[in-house]
């Protein structure tokens, strides 16, 4: 039996943070315990070389329930150090200020900000006011000379068409077409894993433990005090003096929580898992960004990105936009199309993502083995509000195609030039769509009013104490970006609180 101060589950990006930050202290000791593997797989350090590692060793590997009329769709996640901030397309922006306003106290827009800043590096010519310059991130945009063709010619096409231009999302306008940071440095990506533990792994009184599947937590008389776990297949217990955090991601997280009886006491008792707090949100509330392709061919082979083969963002409002953008738009520099459809030889996909959905869904457990894959639902396109947001994001896309720069590249081939008429589009959004890999809200926070919320403001398990749950499960309103920056943001926040209730 080992014993530590705190025991982090998960060695994902909140996992990364959490670990690095609480053993700063050389009078703590900490232990993080990862699924995956320890070493990174070589297509890791490659940006463009993402897409290789969905369906690799350190990918999860789930697949949702059917969605829509697409069917079930499949649901990477990052089984590594770094979780998904290992295997993303290593976008680093932040959401709209209004979405984190909306969040509660102490979680909105001013009070994320030092966290923000905390985490990133950014370059010299961004608002130091705004962005930080001294964090373990690295980040830039992609430089002018290197940009895709395709991307350039399909921001041109977007400003073309009247959208707005920002030079910056994640400073002070935080709307509009731009070339965003990413996190790459030196031709690399940097993951949480590289950014925050790599270059503390000789602390003493940190202990980093890979091939560890978490099978459960220890509650002993209401009280979280350690965790069970499969090390190499071999059953294992270690014990936390102080907290458990769980860091498990948005799937991960909630189904842990569940494995040790913390959820909704019907589901769990007729899987024969005795209840241990009765948290009816644990699970519920999962919201994911769907995502929609045009696919294009083009008559000759096009040119690689350096880069995450999509460089530029658009954060855009449909007509039925609330305070924030609710659309994203984005080049796919592959020849991509949505399963079902025939990608082209040569080609690329420009993409919508509904960004701010009307439609959730839910993580559950098919059964109590802790090695069974959860049932993951994220409805898509339940709420035909998102259809209509689809409709709007494709006739941008057409529109911005339309346009001379982007028509001499490509010609659309999905849905089609005979896909016209609404019901046809419409039929083509729920065949055609897929996901952005960004589940959020499983285990959210709220406030003590909030009976479906599953943490507090603090990210204390309610009914459980010595337990926090700290990653992207615990977003309450998911921000209409890719989410690393934000789960950067959220760890170094919940590293902040658990020092100050330490001291």
């Amino acid at each position: 039996m080992d014993e530590y101060d705190y025991i982090v589950v998960g060695g994902g990006t909140a996992g990364s943070v959490l670990a690095a930050r609480l053993s700063e202290d050389p009078g703590t000791t900490v232990l993080l315990l990862e699924a995956g593997g320890t070493r990174p797989l070589p297509a890791m350090s490659v940006p463009p070389a993402w897409p290789e590692l969905i369906g690799s060793a350190a990918d999860w590997g789930y697949q949702t329930t059917p969605q829509a009329e697409a069917g079930p769709i499949e649901y990477p996640r990052g089984r590594a150090l770094g979780g998904s901030g290992a295997i993303n397309a290593m976008a680093h922006f932040r959401g709209h200020a209004a979405v984190y306003d909306r969040w509660g106290p102490g979680w909105r827009y001013q009070d994320l900000l030092p966290y923000f800043k905390c985490a990133e590096q950014a370059a010299d010519d961004r608002d130091p006011g705004l962005r930080g310059t001294q964090g373990p991130v690295r980040v830039a945009r992609v430089p002018e000379q290197s940009r895709h063709p395709v991307a350039r010619a399909f921001a041109s096409g977007l400003a073309a068409i009247g959208c707005p231009v920002t030079d910056d999302l994640s400073g002070a306008r935080q709307e509009g077409v731009c070339w965003p940071d990413l996190a790459i440095a030196d031709g690399r990506r940097v993951s949480p894993a590289d950014a925050y533990l790599r270059p503390v792994l000789p602390r003493p009184n940190l202990t980093i433990r890979g091939d560890c599947l978490a099978t459960g937590l220890i509650v002993t008389r209401g009280r979280s005090d350690g965790v069970r776990y499969l090390r190499h297949g071999q059953p294992a217990e270690a014990r936390a003096a102080a907290e458990v955090i769980v860091s498990a991601g948005a799937i991960g997280s909630p189904r842990l929580l569940m494995l040790t009886g913390i959820g909704p006491p019907g589901p769990l008792r007729a899987l024969g898992i005795d209840p241990v707090a009765d948290l009816p949100g644990v699970g519920r509330n999962l919201v994911d960004h769907p995502v929609v392709m045009v696919t294009c061919a083009a008559a000759t082979p096009m040119p690689g990105s350096r880069y995450n083969n999509g460089e530029m963002y658009a954060a855009l409002r449909s007509p039925h936009a609330g305070d924030w953008p609710d659309l994203e738009l984005f080049p796919i520099l592959l020849p991509l199309a949505a399963p079902g459809f025939r990608p082209p030889e040569h080609g690329y996909a420009l993409s919508v993502s509904v960004v701010a959905p009307d439609s959730s869904g839910s993580v559950t457990l098919a059964s109590a083995d802790p090695a069974a894959a959860p049932v993951i639902d994220p409805g898509f396109l339940r709420d035909g509000r998102d259809v209509d947001r689809f409709e709007a994001g494709l006739d941008l896309i057409r529109r911005a195609a339309a346009i001379d720069a982007l028509a001499r590249l490509g010609t659309e081939i999905h849905p089609g030039p005979d896909t016209r008429t609404r019901d046809e589009l419409r039929d083509y959004i729920r065949r055609g769509v897929g996901s952005h890999y960004h589940p959020a809200g499983t285990c959210r926070l709220g406030d003590d009013g909030d009976a479906s919320a599953v943490v507090d403001l603090e990210l204390r398990v309610r009914g459980v104490e010595g337990l926090r749950v700290a990653d992207a499960s615990v977003l309450p309103v998911i921000p209409n970006v890719p989410l690393n920056a934000t789960v950067l943001a959220v760890a170094e926040k919940a590293a902040a609180l658990l020092t100050k209730a330490s001291s």
